[in-house]
């Protein structure tokens, strides 16, 4: 990835977040610019949700609470309010008459970057291009 205008603010999808985790190199070099311009990395409270379910179901528990410290101190976990729901409801209607619906949990992720008017980063273009407005770009 050459070197990314990073003005305005992104959100990492699942996939993204858990590359990072891993130290997956071209993620890891994107991510420590990103930081350096923005400060700390964000993603939504469904990607909290959706890391720690991994992690307890792969029976990772010597990593839950390195994960707990690193989310809560260290990044910016866009919140699940009223605002979000009012958004993902219409993302919802919107795909459900158009016969694609998505899972809630990428509806929610994509609703929690629209109402803070950031970049989704992720991989999975093939769902997440389907909604309207939405930005994306991926850092592998």
């Amino acid at each position: 990835m050459t070197r990314a205008d990073f003005s305005r603010p992104r959100l990492l999808d699942t996939d993204t977040l858990s590359f990072y985790l891993k130290g997956v190199s071209a993620v890891v070099a994107v991510a420590e610019t990103y930081i350096k311009e923005q400060g700390k990395l964000a993603f939504s409270l469904i990607t909290y949700y959706e890391v720690l379910r991994g992690l307890k179901s792969a029976g990772l528990t010597h990593k839950i609470e390195r994960f707990r410290v690193f989310a809560l101190d260290s990044c910016h976990l866009t919140p699940l309010t009223p605002e979000v729901f009012d958004i993902a409801s219409g993302i919802y209607a919107d795909l459900n008459v158009l016969g694609q619906p998505l899972p809630d949990a990428d509806i929610l992720v994509a609703a929690s970057c629209l109402s803070e008017n950031r970049i989704l980063v992720t991989n999975n273009k093939k769902h997440f291009q389907r909604i309207s407005g939405l930005v994306i770009e991926s850092w592998s």
